[in-house]
């Protein structure tokens, strides 16, 4: 998953959500990224059987950079004396959360499911409410503390398979204790977004992706050093194809098209799609079973963001 623009400003298009144009149809184009994300998961599943983790994630943002360069490269130019101010941050926003969220999430998708790890990104919301209101005092309501312990509660119902007391007795999975952390490093990324310079989505995507392929360099070297990677199979190479260009590439032209059309408050709530595409991605190209204590974690953590975020809203 890559990071929404949120810079967006309402739209004032009245109709402009049910445009029979896709590319003006705001609830199609808002639902084709977190599709296209949720997708991430499951191809970094298939391409735990074929790349080494480290070495995917290298190979990944090697390949969206080359990609971006030419799409980018005259909005950067036009950007880069803001780029410059803001490298340091732009550097660390990708070395957060495009590297190690990534680093994290392929390497926890060799220990768990790819369902438990969709709805484990459903944290990173909760995460960010918790930043703002321990960074910036924000003001925080009864209903979004609910919401949020709701929240918390229906992912240790995914990673303890029902029993959220096991955890005090025996501890996480490794997988699903990687994807935690994987969430962590996302929702640093996505509050360290509002000091984000205001540049073209096409520049800021490609200064990103760099910094991202030049943190996992020597995570990638250290990795050969103490295995082989064997030459993939032709789905190894069409897997790094699509988590290249499309969570990377397409997500972003969708989510950023969408955000214009509606603006991003309303947009936000397309988030939540991502664990629950991602599940269904799972099971039907995956074949994973999709247990009891997924439906009742996903019901609990997408019904405890909705709750905490309108009660976020109706307090600004």
């Amino acid at each position: 998953m890559t990071a929404p623009d949120d810079t967006a400003s309402e739209a004032t298009t009245p109709g402009s959500a049910s445009s029979p144009d896709p590319l003006s149809n705001a609830w199609i184009l808002l639902t084709l990224a977190p599709l296209l994300w949720g997708g991430n998961a499951v191809a970094g599943k298939i391409a735990a059987a074929e790349w080494l983790p480290f070495t995917f994630t290298s190979l990944r943002w090697g390949c969206a950079t080359l990609v971006l360069l030419p799409l980018a490269w005259r909005p950067l130019q036009r950007d880069w004396p803001l780029v410059k101010q803001n490298l340091v941050l732009l550097f660390l926003l990708g070395g957060v959360g495009m590297c190690l969220f990534n680093l994290s999430m392929y390497l926890a998708l060799n220990y768990t499911s790819a369902i438990n790890v969709s709805i484990e990104q459903a944290a990173i919301p909760v995460l960010i409410m918790v930043a703002n209101f321990l960074f910036l005092s924000q003001q925080v309501r009864a209903w979004q503390v609910f919401g949020l312990a709701v929240s918390i509660v229906g992912v240790f119902v995914t990673v303890t398979q029902g029993d959220p007391l096991s955890f005090f007795a025996s501890g996480l999975n490794r997988g699903d204790g990687l994807m935690l952390l994987a969430s962590l490093f996302y929702a640093a990324y996505s509050f360290g977004l509002r000091w984000r310079p205001a540049i073209h989505w096409l520049s800021f995507m490609l200064v990103i992706s760099v910094s991202a392929f030049i943190v996992t360099l020597p995570f990638a070297g250290w990795e050969l050093t103490q295995q082989s990677q064997a030459m993939p199979s032709m789905r190894g190479f069409l897997v790094l194809l699509y988590v290249a260009i499309f969570p990377t590439i397409f997500s972003q032209i969708a989510w950023a098209r969408g955000v214009e059309l509606i603006g991003a408050n309303r947009a936000g709530l397309f988030i939540n799609l991502v664990p629950i595409f991602g599940s269904m991605l799972a099971v039907l190209i995956l074949g994973e079973q999709f247990r009891w204590y997924h439906a009742l974690g996903l019901l609990m953590v997408i019904g405890g963001i909705v709750v905490a975020e309108r009660a976020a809203s109706r307090s600004v």
